[in-house]
């Protein structure tokens, strides 16, 4: 049988319409950082997805080649996930989209090593003939989250935001954005085939007791 994170993490991945506090544990991703508007087409931004995607597909179909991951099993992809801040901003500007940093992630299998992971990246470089040389193993530790459903349109975020901070507020927690722990979003919709107002987005924000 084929683990879905999605479905195994209801609690990571399938939160409600209202915001929820959450601890979430230490994982391991795929990420390239950049910066620039996100809807840039061809731009540094979406040449990081492809490039994301390709290095989890060759993690992924692994066991078909001469190298064995110690643990493997067949998975499904995650989704998507960014991590995004803009300099001297607190929260998110969404009227100013080409002051964006991001960084763009895939979460990794735990079976996953360091070794593990180089070996996907110089696979891909050498199969899919990508410049993969940006992409890092990263270790991110969120700990103490708020999170929440977003339906609809990124630039509609600050309305779902507005809701967890006043959720906040009313349960003694107090936002805790900073250069360290940054605004999360994971991507549910598949934005080719899916209407923007049905897109599904989980917004999780870092967070400590007031």
């Amino acid at each position: 049988m084929t683990f879905d994170f999605k479905k195994e993490y209801k609690e990571l991945y399938m939160p409600n319409n209202k915001p929820e506090i959450i601890n979430v544990p230490k994982f391991n991703y795929i990420a390239i950082q950049g910066k620039g508007n996100p809807n840039e087409k061809g731009g540094s931004y979406q040449q990081s997805i492809h490039i994301l995607y390709a290095i989890a597909y060759t993690i992924k179909m692994s066991y078909k080649t001469d190298y064995k991951m110690e643990g493997f099993f067949k998975f499904v992809v995650p989704p998507l996930e960014g991590f995004w801040w803009q300099e001297d901003v607190q929260n998110v500007d969404y009227a100013n989209k080409s002051t964006f940093n991001w960084i763009s992630v895939i979460r990794l299998p735990d079976f996953v090593s360091k070794t593990d992971f180089d070996w996907a990246k110089e696979m891909t470089t050498k199969k899919k003939k990508l410049d993969c040389s940006s992409v890092q193993f990263l270790t991110i530790d969120e700990g103490l989250c708020v999170q929440m459903m977003h339906i609809g349109s990124f630039d509609d975020e600050s309305v779902t935001v507005s809701l967890m901070d006043m959720y906040l507020e009313q349960n003694g927690y107090t936002n805790d954005i900073n250069k360290n722990r940054l605004h999360h979003e994971i991507y549910l919709s598949d934005a080719r085939k899916v209407p923007l107002e049905k897109w599904k987005t989980i917004i999780r924000h870092p967070i400590k007791i007031a």
